[in-house]
């Protein structure tokens, strides 16, 4: 039961830590302009508790505690001794226009018991303050009320910093000219601001000279005027280097790194998916690769629409302006590639169906066809009618300074996950430290590529096998030598083949068409040798460690193409190159050692500069339940582990990460799961399985390096988690990389 002066009239507010945790929004602004020593005008606050109690003691005609409400009260009488007209305003965390308005011009009690009568105006005014918060935060403990006294003088209204540039103050509210304000006003709003630490919108009267303030609430701002504002407060010397690193929302910078709908409030909503892909884009609709190029030819904006992407996607998804599919969350196809590519994409829209006979579509209950105009906001998953305008990313220095600060206060690398040379620049520019995830497979996105690699997969026997390595030798090592040349020494992590099958052999008739006339083929028995190799969970099936094992041709191959493309970098630039390979999905010690024993043995022929030999590193991913709990027997013979925890969610879940969606929103809309664990890290099972791998590997190795390359790494809720382990680096997509560097500072 609380009641307390936070601004009176003479003397000094003397506040228990009790008293100060009740304050929120406009008493918290208050309270830290009156320590700061501006003009508030005088304020004393009430908990619903101590209200409550008066309510009652006054039923009972008892008057203790009014005692003590009637000396609080007095706090707002200046020294003339006349007590002032009063306002009765809420004062709530945040802003809600169910909230009971300010009510000003209140005649002060006559007497005590004036004070708490409900038939009074103050006290009626303060009982229908508390009775605003029902629908709003149900929670009394944290409810209070502010009673002031009026003040004299010209009410003017203003923010403290203007809510698109960060420019500090007095800003107008939604372009409404404030009136005129004294010289003394500039000083004020820095001072409030370098109090506040953000955005306000302030009322305040105007006394000759004197601003003093009323009333103040959080104010929205873009993500850039809130850096630019914490970098200017640096420069003001009104904030440490560290304060300004604390105070940002490391999630927010994605909003600078990618185009944002103006104003989506009064858009028709389509449908919801899953944002899988931060950004919002705007353009015709077309159905497939081959008219989604034509459209980016001549110039105009598409959205690539289909049930789901595979391979044959990918250059209609690097020409498409963004990216909508039925099926897929975080982990798909297509959430992978558009944050490598940095397209908005929205995965998961169960009300999406595509007909690619008639090219139309359905979504929620509007058909489409191709050409007409949609918006997708791959941040949060929308899906709006129509070409909605969008705002253009700026990025200025202050992102860069504020992320150099923060690359002062942050132990773990940061490094991106990238494996051609225009998102490994891209990486770079955000300040990616190395890369920590070179998927082999990922190299072939293309659709000459694409046909050497299904060469590959449906060979059947080892000289098929050996001729289709002989095209893929030559695209890996040219591609591995400019990445290497990109990186300029920085570390490399190379992760052996692993594609699983579906995701890279037709689907369509159109497609195995199309493969069958390029592998020289009949229909008939291309669909034969699909058959053959179909597998009925292609995820847990025939991939990773498991391929190289059945075909060690094709290890030999991706280790002799990787050292190739280091002899080629280091012959073109003084910085020895850092590689480092890793072997995916493994689940024993034996698979470990077998694939060591026949990497060494073709780089200790393969003729690599001394420099670059020192640096090699041998390494594995731990992405299966059984690869963790024997972390200890693998660590004796490898230099890291790279913690996969996209995979390693799925396997310790038994969640196909491709079909979660389908189910997982009903677990979390029925409280059974509080977020998407392949969004965020499930910290108590899978959080706990890399722990213990962790502690184990480490014991067994003391020199073991430790690195994250799943999704979860550009995750700020996961990277709090991962910031508390003996992590050496996390590896995200490029445009993560900004993310996780002032995350992982904070």
């Amino acid at each position: 039961m609380e009641m307390f002066a936070i601004a009176p009239a003479t003397g000094k507010a003397n506040l228990s830590a009790i008293q100060d945790g009740l304050l929120v929004g406009k008493a918290l602004w208050l309270s830290r302009a009156a320590n700061t020593g501006l003009p508030v005008a005088p304020t004393i606050v009430i908990s619903r508790a101590a209200w409550n109690a008066l309510q009652e003691e006054r039923k009972a005609h008892d008057d203790r505690l009014r005692v003590h409400w009637v000396a609080t009260l007095f706090r707002l009488v200046g020294r003339n001794g006349r007590p002032p007209a009063l306002v009765v305003r809420t004062s709530s965390a945040a802003h809600s226009t169910g909230l009971m308005p300010a009510r000003p011009g209140l005649s002060p009690p006559a007497n005590e018991a004036e004070s708490v009568d409900p038939a009074r105006p103050l006290a009626r005014a303060i009982s229908d303050a508390f009775a605003s918060y029902a629908s709003f935060d149900p929670r009394p403990e944290r409810q209070i009320v502010i009673i002031q006294a009026m003040a004299d003088g010209d009410v003017r209204q203003f923010l403290t910093r203007d809510p698109q540039s960060g420019a500090l103050g007095p800003a107008p509210v939604n372009g409404t000219p404030f009136g005129p304000l004294p010289a003394s006003a500039a000083a004020f709003v820095d001072l409030l601001d370098a109090a506040a630490g953000q955005h306000l919108s302030c009322l305040v009267s105007v006394e000759g000279d004197t601003v003093r303030l009323l009333s103040a609430r959080a104010a929205p701002a873009s993500a850039a005027a809130e850096l630019a504002a914490a970098v200017d407060r640096v420069a003001r010397r009104r904030w440490t280097q560290r304060e300004a690193v604390t105070h940002i929302d490391p999630a927010r910078l994605q909003q600078m790194l990618h185009p944002r709908l103006r104003s989506p409030e009064s858009a028709t909503v389509l449908a919801t998916g899953l944002g899988v892909s931060p950004g919002a884009a705007s353009g015709v609709i077309v159905f497939n690769s081959e008219d989604a190029a034509r459209m980016k030819a001549r110039g105009r904006h598409c959205i690539l629409v289909v049930t789901e992407t595979g391979p044959t996607d990918i250059e209609g998804m690097k020409a498409a302006t963004g990216i909508l599919t039925a099926r897929g969350g975080m982990t798909s196809h297509a959430g992978v590639v558009a944050r490598i590519t940095g397209k908005p994409c929205v995965a998961g829209v169960r009300t999406l169906s595509v007909n690619l006979a008639e090219l139309t579509c359905r979504i929620g209950n509007r058909e489409f066809r191709q050409g007409d105009r949609i918006t997708v906001d791959g941040t949060d998953g929308s899906v709006y009618l129509g070409a909605l305008p969008l705002a253009q990313p700026h990025i200025g220095g202050a992102m860069g300074k504020l992320l150099g600060w923060s690359d002062a206060s942050r132990r773990i690398k940061v490094r991106a996950n990238a494996e051609t040379v225009e998102a490994v620049n891209t990486a770079l520019s955000f300040g990616a430290e190395g890369i920590g995830l070179a998927r082999s497979e990922h190299m072939f996105f293309s659709r000459e590529r694409l046909v050497a690699l299904r060469r590959l997969i449906l060979s059947e026997d080892a000289d098929d096998r050996a001729k289709a390595l002989t095209g893929l030798v030559d695209f890996q090592t040219v591609d591995y030598s400019a990445i290497f040349m990109a990186m300029q020494g920085r570390p490399v992590t190379v992760r052996l083949f692993d594609p699983p099958l579906h995701e890279f052999l037709p689907r369509t008739d159109e497609d195995i068409e199309e493969t069958a006339q390029s592998l020289g083929l009949g229909v008939r028995a291309l669909k034969l040798r699909l058959d053959r190799i179909a597998e009925i969970n292609p995820m847990l099936g025939h991939r990773g460690v498991r391929l190289a094992i059945t075909y060690p041709e094709i290890l030999k191959m991706q280790i002799e193409a990787l050292c190739a493309g280091v002899r080629a970098a280091s012959a073109k630039q003084s910085e020895p190159v850092t590689l480092e390979v890793m072997v995916p999905f493994v689940s024993t010690v034996s698979e470990v050692v077998e694939i060591k024993r026949q990497t060494y043995a073709i780089v200790e022929q393969a003729g690599l500069p001394p420099a670059a030999r020192e640096r090699f590193a041998f390494g594995t991913m731990i992405e299966l339940p059984r690869a963790a709990l024997r972390a200890a027997d693998i660590a004796e013979h490898v230099d890291f582990f790279s913690f996969g925890t996209n995979d390693l969610t799925q396997t310790t879940y038994g969640i196909s990460r491709d079909d979660a969606p389908a189910f997982l929103s009903a677990y979390q809309r029925k409280g059974l799961y509080d977020f998407d664990p392949f969004v965020t890290l499930d910290q108590k099972g899978v959080g706990e399985m890399i722990t213990m791998a962790i502690e184990r590997g480490k014991r067994a190795n003391p020199n073991l390096k430790i690195g994250i390359c799943g999704e979860h790494a550009g995750d700020p809720a996961s990277l709090w988690f991962f910031s508390k382990l003996d992590v050496d680096y996390v590896s995200c997509s490029p445009y993560r990389v900004p993310v996780a560097r002032l995350t992982l500072a904070q």
